[in-house]
């Protein structure tokens, strides 16, 4: 398929073409471009001619995916026979990056993403920061916080509402923006970078072999992935001088967590607001976005028309998307979809899950673990 640069199609007019997104479920759920339809090029056949169709027959199809190797090698004989089709150079990283280019926008975005958290999205997103902050006790006085930067949505922002609570100089602490480059593409690292100057946040930035060290591991890579960067982190935050590592997850994690335990690992948990590291004295981890809503985090993302990673690891173009803790994101698309379901008899389950962890009844448990002792309801009966 031919390619077409994100400055040629900047002259084409709007209406003469088409963007088409064939990249997965678990990216697009994180951004698509605008304006952009979804279809995957392994699904139905029929389908996706019907979707191809709708699309009037005067415009020009450009295609994506997320750095343009996989349109590159489309049969738009198959896809789209008869139709003028192209693959997007650099595909979605090159589209977002090209926007953040120019000056003049970049110091517009940081302006309006600051003042949104400020105004329209206060009680949204700063309020839940800031009451995690306090009933989690996560800053003290004197706190040096690593805030580490994978690139999405969620640690991006995270960055910001930092950037927010120090300014109010309530608790005297210092920020480190952390980001850590395990292997990535050039493309995906240089669109970390490329959004971090546009939101005027200053990164430091380091590098491991992480990605070499886990690509030809077969059995769970994500997990593995994941637990190294974590200890790459924490090694890196020390050296700093820092004494805490601050995480994104939100609250949609936390209860995705909570029921994946129950129904992919069989035990009930969560993810702790904090806690001490076992392998780097003095160290403790935070999740200060414990208490904010995905929802939210996407309606500021969108507001502010901004565009990030939600994996920017090597394998992105051919596997699906990893957490911070492992899991695949087939695994909590579909645990979201659940909750998303379940919601729709309950409105309140969300809440509950997220509740049932801080209201368990030792009374009426056959067993816990403690400090990694086993302990059975029998021993007291």
């Amino acid at each position: 398929m031919k390619e077409v640069s994100v400055k040629e199609i900047a002259n084409w007019p709007k209406e003469s073409y088409a963007l088409i997104d064939i990249r997965d479920e678990g990216l697009t759920a994180y951004g698509m471009l605008p304006g952009a339809v979804r279809l995957d090029p392994d699904g139905d056949r029929k389908e996706n001619g019907e979707r191809i169709n709708k699309i009037g027959r005067e415009k020009k199809l450009v295609f994506y995916c997320q750095i343009g190797r996989r349109t590159r090698e489309l049969d738009e004989g198959q896809l789209a026979p008869g139709r003028d089709c192209y693959s997007l150079e650099g595909g979605y990283v090159g589209f977002v990056s090209a926007q953040n280019d120019d000056e003049a926008v970049r110091e517009e975005k940081q302006q309006r993403a600051e003042e949104s958290i400020r105004k329209k999205f206060h009680k949204q997103l700063f309020t839940p920061f800031a009451r995690g902050c306090r009933d989690y006790r996560l800053i003290s006085e004197g706190d040096h916080i690593a805030v580490c930067i994978s690139g999405g949505k969620d640690s991006m922002l995270m960055a910001k509402l930092f950037q927010e609570i120090q300014r109010h100089r309530k608790v005297g602490f210092s920020l480190t923006f952390l980001v850590m480059d395990p292997g990535y593409n050039k493309e995906n690292r240089a669109l970390i970078e490329s959004n971090a100057r546009t939101l005027g946040v200053p990164i430091t930035v380091f590098e491991s072999d992480i990605f070499d060290a886990v690509d030809t591991i077969e059995k769970s890579p994500c997990y593995i992935c994941a637990r190294m960067r974590r200890g790459y982190l924490y090694s890196k935050a020390k050296e700093l001088g820092c004494n805490k590592i601050a995480l994104g997850h939100h609250y949609d994690d936390v209860i995705e967590t909570i029921l994946m335990g129950m129904l992919q690992g069989g035990q009930i948990q969560t993810m702790m607001p904090k806690l001490h590291s076992t392998n780097f004295e003095g160290m403790e981890l935070i999740r200060p976005m414990y208490l904010v809503r995905e929802s939210d985090i996407i309606a500021w993302r969108d507001y502010n028309e901004l565009h990030f990673l939600q994996c920017a690891c090597h394998f992105t173009e051919t596997c699906s998307t990893c957490h911070e803790d492992g899991t695949t994101s087939s695994k909590r698309l579909e645990t979201k979809k659940l909750i998303a379901e379940l919601k729709k008899e309950n409105p309140f389950v969300e809440s509950n899950i997220f509740k049932s962890v801080e209201n368990v009844n030792l009374d009426t448990v056959i067993a816990y673990k403690k400090d990694g002792v086993r302990h059975n309801f029998l021993e007291d009966y």
